[in-house]
C-alpha cells in the first residue's frame, strides 16, 4: 500500500483527506446478477507486520451505470451476521430500485465472520446452546459457568491470536481499506444494530471520509457489557410483554390458551427448567431445550409481522407438549445446517464483543446482575444477565473503556430509533443522535427490531432521498 488515494473526491462528497491506495478488486460472478471478491487486509494495525486477514465480499452491481453514484456498503449487525449473506438474501427488498439504479450494494463479512478469516473455536456448539440461561438454583449457575468457561477456553486454545484482531475498531479500519479498494472518496453505509457501532466507529475515526451514514436501531457506543444487558432487559421484557397480552386479547392467536398466554408461557418455560421438550417435527431423536427455547423466544420478538405470529406457533405447540419449532427457529438464528455443523455466528458474535466491551471477570458480578434485573425484567432478567457470562472466561479483555463517539467534522449522520425495539433500546438511538456532533434522529413508534426498508414509508422516503441526493431528514420525524 501506498500513502496516497486511488479515488477523487466526487463533488458530493466534501473535502476528505488522502485515504490508502488499495488495488481495485477483482469480481468475479458468483451467481448472476452478484460478484464476489476478497479484499486483504492488515491482521493487526497496531503493529503491522506481513500478517493478513481475508475479507469476503459480495456486490449487486447498479443498474443504472451511466448514472451511478458510487457504492452503498451495508452491514447486517450481529456481531457475527453475514453481510454477504444479508446483500444475496435482502438487497432486492431492503433497497428500493431507486436506490439499486445508482449504487453497487456491497456487503462483506467483517473480520472473524463467515467468509472472511474466521474464528472458529471447535467448541461443542450444540451442548453450550442447550444449557439453561435461565439460571434460579445454585447448580444452574454452576452448570452455566462450566460451559461459559469451556468455550472460552476452546476459543483461546483453537482461535488464539486472532481474537486480539476482532475489535470493531480494526473492522472500521477494514472498512475504510474496503472504501479505498471500490474506488470511492467517501463512504456510503447503511448499518443495522452492531453495524450502527461499526458505522458510527468509523465517523469517529474518518469523519471526513464519510459521505452518507445511515444507522438504524443503534448501539450506544459509550456503553460498557453490563450497560447493554440492562438495557436490553428491560427492552426484551417488554416486547415479550406486548407480545404475549396481544396474544391474550386475540381468540385467533395460535397461543391464545383462553385468554390465558402469559400464565401458558411461563408454564413452559418451568416445564423447560425441568426437561427438554421432544421436537419430532425436527427428526434425529432432538428435542428442544431451555436454552435453544430461549434462542427462539428472544429472536422471534425481533419481528412484529413476521416473528411474533411464528412465535405464537411455537409456543402453541410447546403448550401441546411439542418443541419442533422453538427448536427449528433456534437452529436458524444459531446457524446451524442441516448436517448437524454450525456457521460460525455464535464464535464470532461472542469474540467481538469480548473484544469490544470491558466485561467483570468475577462470575458472581453477573449473579448479583441477575438479581438486580429480574425486579423490573422478571421473566428475561436473569437470562439477559446470564448472557455475557462468557466474557468473564475470555482469554483476553478490552483496555479500552467505552466513550460516546462525536465524529466532529463529519457530514450528518442519520441515526433511525424504534420505539418497541427489543434488541436495541430507542434510548441507545437517542444517546448516540445526540453524542454525534452531526447525529440526526428519526424516530419510529412501534415494535421490531430496524426500520429502513422494512416498509415504514416516512422513514423509508427521507432515507432514500438522503442517500441519492445529501438532503439532510428533517430533525425531529416520528412515523407512527
Amino acid at each position: 500500500m501506498t500513502a496516497s488515494s486511488t479515488a477523487a473526491a466526487s463533488p458530493s462528497a466534501g473535502r476528505v483527506t488522502p485515504g490508502p491506495s488499495v488495488a481495485p478488486l477483482a469480481w468475479s460472478d458468483c451467481g448472476a446478477p452478484f460478484q464476489c471478491a476478497t479484499l486483504s487486509v492488515p491482521l493487526d494495525y497496531a503493529t503491522g507486520g506481513t500478517a493478513v486477514a481475508h475479507i469476503g465480499l459480495i456486490r449487486l452491481p447498479a443498474t443504472d451505470r451511466a448514472r451511478r453514484i458510487g457504492a452503498l456498503v451495508t452491514n447486517p449487525g450481529g456481531p457475527g451476521g453475514s453481510g454477504v449473506d444479508f446483500v444475496r438474501q435482502d438487497a432486492t427488498s431492503i433497497f428500493p430500485a431507486a436506490i439499486r439504479e445508482r449504487f453497487d450494494i456491497v456487503g462483506f463479512d467483517p473480520r472473524g465472520v463467515g467468509l472472511s478469516t474466521p474464528v472458529r473455536c471447535q467448541a461443542d456448539l450444540e451442548a453450550y446452546l442447550s444449557v439453561d440461561p435461565d439460571p434460579v438454583t445454585t447448580a444452574q449457575w454452576t452448570a452455566l459457568e462450566t460451559a461459559d468457561r469451556t468455550f472460552a477456553t476452546a476459543c483461546g486454545t483453537n482461535a488464539g491470536p486472532l481474537l486480539a484482531d476482532v475489535s470493531t475498531v480494526s473492522a472500521a479500519r477494514d472498512l475504510d481499506l474496503l472504501r479505498a479498494a471500490l474506488g470511492d472518496a467517501a463512504l456510503t453505509y447503511v448499518g443495522y444494530s452492531y453495524g450502527t457501532l461499526l458505522g458510527a466507529t468509523y465517523a469517529g475515526l474518518f469523519p471526513d471520509r464519510v459521505r452518507a451514514l445511515v444507522l438504524d436501531a443503534a448501539v450506544d457506543p459509550a456503553l460498557d457489557l453490563v450497560g447493554r444487558l440492562r438495557g436490553q432487559a428491560s427492552s426484551f421484557e417488554g416486547a415479550l410483554d406486548r407480545f404475549l397480552a396481544s396474544c391474550s386479547v386475540d381468540p385467533h392467536c395460535a397461543f391464545y390458551e383462553g385468554g390465558a398466554s402469559a400464565r401458558a408461557f411461563d408454564r413452559i418455560v418451568a416445564g423447560l427448567d425441568r426437561q427438554p421438550l421432544p421436537a419430532p417435527l425436527v427428526g434425529g431423536g432432538r428435542a428442544a431445550t431451555a436454552g435453544e427455547a430461549w434462542s427462539a423466544i428472544l429472536g422471534a420478538l425481533y419481528s412484529p409481522g413476521f416473528g411474533w405470529p411464528y412465535l405464537a406457533r411455537a409456543l402453541g405447540l410447546a403448550a401441546a407438549g411439542d418443541g419442533s419449532l422453538l427448536l427449528a427457529t433456534a437452529d436458524a438464528l444459531n446457524g446451524r445446517k442441516p448436517d448437524g455443523e454450525y456457521s460460525n455466528e455464535v464464535e464470532a458474535n461472542s469474540a467481538i464483543n469480548c473484544a469490544d466491551e470491558p466485561a467483570p471477570t468475577d462470575p458472581a458480578a453477573y449473579m448479583t446482575l441477575a438479581q438486580q434485573l429480574v425486579r423490573t425484567a422478571p421473566r428475561v432478567g436473569r437470562v439477559l444477565a446470564a448472557s455475557g457470562l462468557t466474557c468473564a472466561f475470555w482469554p483476553m479483555h478490552p483496555t479500552v473503556a467505552p466513550a460516546p463517539i462525536t465524529a466532529a467534522g463529519a457530514p450528518p449522520i442519520v441515526v433511525i430509533g424504534g420505539t418497541g425495539d427489543p434488541a436495541t433500546p430507542y434510548a441507545w438511538s437517542a444517546a448516540l443522535a445526540r453524542e454525534l456532533s452531526s447525529g440526526v434522529l428519526l424516530t419510529r413508534t412501534g415494535e421490531g427490531h430496524g426500520s429502513y426498508g422494512l416498509g415504514t414509508p416516512c422513514i423509508d422516503a427521507p432515507v432514500d432521498a438522503y442517500l441519492l441526493d445529501l438532503t439532510v431528514p428533517a430533525r425531529g420525524t416520528d412515523c407512527r
